[in-house]
């Protein structure tokens, strides 16, 4: 099956590699999470945007009342025109409102000072401007997808052509790390490098509503190394050994 979308880098390297695409929270090849990234040019690869993890929220109205009251409540008309459409998206970043939502993503439980997390109920959570809950993630199951996925990655660079079909080239060297934590996830986020940045979307708004879901905490590839306490650039040939 050929895959000629422009976010098929992914999946176009985990055939490479004898991947199947699964939802399981388990790292890719060998012990490795790997996770392809499209730049520009192999020569500048830390101005990149990466997609750590997708993971659904486990609290908050979009749980207990429902994805479509959800967007109903905090989404907003498409911006280019489609029509019958509603959309939430937009980069989410802690302490900062959103402007097209409303909302401002916070860390419930998080001590900045320390980088320490204090609160059994820690979350991330996005909060509207009367204190409720919007959607929020609780530490606790972050900390097992987190530490269980990602404690040995390797992010891949790649281009992508365009033509009669799209072609991708990996790039030989690639960025290694080892040995993360939670909290360093949650430091990064308090200092706005990682941020929430989903592309949920409702179409056929005022018949049946048809709902895509997806949530995405990203980060710029300049600050992946803060993520692990060991990381490095090296050569494919040596990369998994």
């Amino acid at each position: 099956m050929t895959c000629d979308a422009p976010n098929c880098g992914g999946y176009t390297l985990e055939a490479e590699l004898g991947i199947t695409p699964n939802g399981y929270s388990e790292p890719d090849f060998l012990g490795w999470e790997v996770k392809q990234f499209g730049v520009n040019n192999f020569k500048n690869i830390n101005t990149a945007v990466i997609t750590l993890m997708t993971p659904e929220p486990t609290h908050g109205i979009y749980v207990t009342e429902g994805t479509e009251a959800f967007i109903r409540r905090f989404g907003y008309e498409d911006k280019i025109g489609r029509e019958d459409r509603m959309n939430f998206g937009g980069i989410h970043k802690a302490g900062e409102r959103q402007k097209s939502t409303n909302l401002q993503l916070e860390l419930i439980g998080f001590d900045i000072d320390s980088g320490k997390i204090r609160s059994t109920d820690g979350r991330i959570a996005l909060v509207d401007k009367d204190g409720n809950e919007a959607a929020s993630w609780g530490f606790t199951e972050m900390i097992k997808h987190w530490n269980r996925k990602h404690n040995q990655a390797c992010y891949v660079p790649s281009l992508s052509k365009t033509g009669t079909t799209r072609q991708y080239m990996y790039s030989s060297k690639v960025i290694l790390g080892t040995g993360t934590d939670f909290q360093l996830f949650l430091s990064e986020m308090a200092q706005g490098h990682i941020y929430y940045d989903p592309g949920i979307k409702m179409e056929n708004v005022s018949t049946k509503p048809k709902i895509k879901k997806r949530s995405q905490f990203r980060i710029k590839s300049q600050h992946l190394p803060n993520l692990y306490r060991n990381n490095s650039i090296v050569y494919t040939c040596d990369a998994l050994k």
